[in-house]
Parts: structure tokens; sequence; C-alpha cells
């Protein structure tokens, strides 16, 4: 079974496919747990595209952020498919959205939560480590990747955990990077970020204006290529 999703996620357009078992997310948070999405949880199949990195560097911000919104509507759809294709193969799938819509939102933080964590999944899944800047690093896309996720109550044998390390001890460069001193300990404080990441303009578009913590990560295009 392993093998069937991996190659129709590949056919499909994934770049990258991870299986993780749901007992590897016995350290979710209450709501967030794969079970508590869809009961009869036992496998979380993770799937990524590679997002183009050249974008970062253009000086107009409108590529990055038409970028972004095309990987996700191509994960939407290639999760969409997959869920299809596997059940017409008896494979009972969920499958999750790669970003929006979630339901979980604090006001005064301006912080959010996926149904969810894609990053989170991808780490259980053996796609890569997060790295300083919060975000999942792989060893052949670096941070450039789009995630999506489909649970299944079907056992399929996992993915190994990825076993090469991400961020240098001594390694701030996103850290310093970030204009609204937004990242610790390996998280963000989304307030913070929002201020200058997510910027709407007067037609009421929503522009990414700031993603210094990607463009600035020694292995934005991946380790391997270092």
């Amino acid at each position: 079974m392993k093998k069937t999703v991996e190659q129709m996620a590949t056919s499909l357009g994934a770049d990258l496919v991870g299986i993780a078992p749901v007992s590897r997310f016995a350290d979710a948070p209450p709501g967030f747990h794969p079970t508590d999405i869809y009961a009869r949880t036992e496998s979380i199949i993770v799937v990524a595209v590679q997002v183009p990195s050249e974008p970062l560097f253009a000086r107009s911000p409108i590529p990055y952020t038409y970028l972004n919104r095309l990987c996700v509507q191509k994960v939407d759809l290639l999760v969409y498919d997959l869920a299809k294709q596997l059940e017409q193969q008896k494979i009972r799938t969920v499958p999750l959205p790669s970003d929006d819509p979630s339901e979980y939102w604090e006001a005064e933080n301006e912080h959010a939560k996926g149904v969810l964590s894609m990053r989170h999944a991808g780490v259980l899944s053996g796609l890569g480590k997060l790295g300083k800047n919060s975000l999942l690093i792989n060893d052949r896309f670096g941070s450039m990747i789009q995630m999506g996720a489909l649970l299944t109550p079907e056992v399929i044998d996992p993915s190994p955990l990825a076993e090469y390390e991400v961020c240098a001890p001594d390694c701030r460069a996103c850290i310093n990077a970030c204009p609204e001193d937004a990242i610790h300990n390996q998280s963000v404080i989304q307030k913070r970020c929002r201020r200058a990441s997510s910027v709407p303009t007067e037609r009421g578009f929503v522009i990414k204006k700031c993603f210094e913590c990607r463009k600035k990560c020694p292995h934005v295009r991946g380790i391997r290529s270092q």
C-alpha cells in the first residue's frame, strides 16, 4: 500500500511523499491531534511540492505572493486528486487543506492554527526538520515547499524520520533578518510577523511583503546543494 500511495502521489505532481503512523502524534496539543479531526485515523499521508525560490529575490513582492497562492492551489488539487484515486483503490482518506480554512483564532494575539500543523506533520512523516525560523527544511528543497495531508484509517508502513541536521548551532541568519524580532525558540510570534509579512493593499489584496527568514536561510535551496 505504501508503494501505491507514493506512486500515485508522484504521478499527480508531488515532489515529496511521507507517511506517519498516528502514534507519532502523541505530543500534539488537544484539539489538533489527527484523531480530533477524524477518529479512525491510523496513518497520515503528507505530500509536498517544490516552490521555486528565485521569486524571493525579486524587487517586487508580487511574484512571490502570486507563486505562493498558486502552490497552495496546486497542493489542494493534488490532495483532492490523490483522495479520489485512492478511493477508487478502496483506500479511504480524509483530505486536509494546505492552508485555509481553519477555525482557531486568538484575536488579541492575531494567532491562527491550522486544523493540522503541516510543518509538524512534515517532520513526523520524514520530510524534514524544523529550522530555527520554525519552517520545515527539507534536504532537497530547503524551506521552499508547500505541504498537504490526508488522514486514513489504513495502516501503512511509515517513512523513516529525517536524520540530517538543518541549522548550525551558532546560526542566527533568520533571527537577525526578521525586522519585527518575531522569531524565538523555533517559533514565530504571529502578531509581530503579520505586521510585515501580510500587508493589505487599498484594493483589498493581501501582499506577502516580508519573507526574510526564508531568503536569508543558508539552506533556502536545500542542504544537498550547499
